[in-house]
């Protein structure tokens, strides 16, 4: 049996609890004996988290100290999978070791939720996370992100400029990707907002594959 550990708190308009306890199930199904922690002093157990194969976080606009960081970071170079959606993993925390680790940062979303397609990047629609996969229609929060370019990229979502914008041309996001890091491995979806956001089928169907992608 493997370990997971779900890791969930910080602000509540991203729905932790709600939102982390849609996969638990799943978890549970595929095997894992899984642990939920409502503090981020589990990762400064090296004994415990060296015995975790996977971390599901959804923690937002949290603080995170230096030991704690830490702690994570050297799990995830032994090979503990990080998996996380939306601002539960991009918009944790304002801590630099820690994003890179994630290798990307919230910066911007529009006001409200909009109308936007998430599209499969042609040349990765045969990873197995977006396999069958090529565009799902979204009507949530869209994330400008920042991101690194050692992860691999599996699909993204495009901003128009408009006349209020201050951007002149299409650009387009990272909304889905994956990362090695040691010999870890780091899932992150943009998507999921609200609890509808992770139900819509596609999503998902990649937030699972996701999730045991990562697993050691």
């Amino acid at each position: 049996m493997r370990d997971a550990i779900v890791v969930r708190g910080g602000w509540e308009g991203h729905v932790p609890v709600e939102a982390t306890e849609l996969f638990i199930p799943f978890l549970r199904e595929r095997g894992f004996a899984v642990e939920v922690h409502d503090r981020l002093d589990v990762y400064t157990d090296a004994d415990r988290m060296s015995r975790v194969d996977l971390v599901l976080q959804c923690w937002s606009i949290g603080t995170v100290t230096d030991e704690q960081v830490a702690g994570l970071d050297a799990a995830v170079r032994a090979g503990t999978g990080l998996a996380g959606w939306h601002g539960g993993i991009v918009g944790s925390f304002h801590h630099n070791r820690y994003q890179h680790l994630t290798g990307g940062l919230f910066v911007h979303h529009p006001p409200g939720f909009l109308d936007h397609t998430l599209t499969v990047l042609p040349e990765r629609a045969e990873h197995p996370l977006v396999a069958g996969i090529g565009t799902v229609r979204l009507h949530t929060e869209k994330y400008w992100v920042l991101s690194d370019p050692l992860n691999d990229v599996l699909a993204t979502v495009t901003y128009e400029p408009e006349p209020d914008t201050p951007w002149r041309e299409p650009v387009t996001l990272p909304a889905v990707w994956t990362r090695n890091w040691g010999a870890g491995r780091v899932f992150v979806s943009t998507v999921g907002h609200k609890v509808d956001d992770l139900t819509v089928p596609e999503i998902r169907t990649i937030t699972e594959r996701g999730l045991l992608w990562a697993a050691r």
